[in-house]
């Protein structure tokens, strides 16, 4: 494919019009169809989904980025019109020439810049300001056109390395007769042991996953040939917001990594199941109000239950199943 020679700097504030999202109560939101962006790592920064809300505005994802700029610098475009709340910004595209495509190619031109921005340093105000390289034409202007293409090139590749057998849709949940369990009733938590990044990279890499805090790519930040914990456990962020994993194989942790060794026969897929159910109370958390070991074992999940009224294992192991891609988990 053909790559651009040219690359030419330009400021966020010249290619978008830049809002704050307002505070929005998530306890106060009725559930419905419209996605609400947060200021979190994963999942698309989708926090929740709301109804219509008449006294917000609703922006429109061909045309707009949403962008996490408080602690957590990431952006992402959307698969559908959303809403942004606090600690997030809304990108609106000032070119004609915007779509999907382009929005995804300067998303991860955006989050390139990742490294310049942490809790200590936030993005709030220096967001118009942000500097990012784009591919340019003969006239020295974005180059459009290559960056929809690009991407859909990226897009055909993806979808033929990713192509599922499985054809049915799942059954709708009805979780009118689902249980609440709490989560120390389910696993025993317990921490697990800080290793040093210095020290996995002098044992060299490997097979062995290393799991951190981050809520992106399953936790996990590299592979090493040395571990410290066994796997078949779902593992906790207890430093930022709480996101929880689920790690197959036995790894290594760095600080702040809880682990959450079950009291029943786990596997990969109802595992699955549960971490879905765990993350759905990330909202709860933040950097000042931490997932710790006590509030993880305080936690009450609703789940599936069999007749005798305990957790419906085989039901959430066939769910998952029944997901498409879910052959090649």
């Amino acid at each position: 494919m053909y790559s651009p020679k040219n690359w030419s700097i330009f400021k966020l504030k010249d290619l978008f019009d830049i809002e704050t999202g307002v505070d929005l109560i998530y306890g106060d939101l009725e559930d419905g169809e419209y996605p609400v962006i947060g200021h979190c790592e994963f999942n698309h920064g989708i926090t929740r989904y709301t109804k219509k809300l008449d006294d917000y505005k609703l922006y429109d994802h061909t045309k707009t980025i949403s962008l996490g700029d408080r602690g957590t610098f990431i952006a992402y475009t959307q698969p559908q019109d959303f809403y942004i709340g606090t600690r997030v910004k809304a990108l609106t595209a000032k070119f004609p020439e915007t779509n999907i495509y382009v929005l995804m190619f300067i998303a991860t031109c955006i989050n390139l810049e990742q490294y310049k921005f942490c809790y200590g340093r936030n993005a709030t105000n220096k967001t118009p300001n942000i500097e990012i390289k784009l591919p340019v034409n003969t006239k020295g202007e974005p180059n459009w056109q290559f960056m929809e293409d690009f991407i859909k090139e990226k897009y055909k590749k993806a979808k033929k390395r990713t192509t599922t057998k499985i054809k049915t849709k799942p059954d709708s949940l009805d979780i009118s007769d689902w249980k609440e369990f709490k989560i120390s009733d389910l696993f025993n938590v317990k921490g697990t042991k800080t290793t040093k990044l210095d020290d996995l990279e002098l044992a060299g890499p490997g097979m062995y996953p290393y799991v951190t805090t981050q809520a992106v790519d399953n936790g996990v930040a590299g592979y090493y040939s040395i571990f410290t914990e066994e796997g078949n456990v779902i593992t906790a962020d207890s430093a930022v917001i709480g996101f929880c994993s689920y790690q197959e194989k036995p790894f290594s942790a760095s600080d702040h990594v809880e682990k959450l060794i079950p009291k029943f026969k786990m596997n990969k897929f109802n595992a699955l199941f549960i971490v879905t159910m765990l993350n759905k109370e990330n909202y709860r958390y933040s950097y000042g109000r931490k997932f710790n070991q006590t509030k993880i074992k305080d936690t009450i999940i609703k789940l599936p239950v069999d007749s005798q009224g305990n957790p419906d294992w085989q039901f959430m192991e066939n769910y998952i199943k029944s997901l498409p891609y879910s052959d090649l988990i």
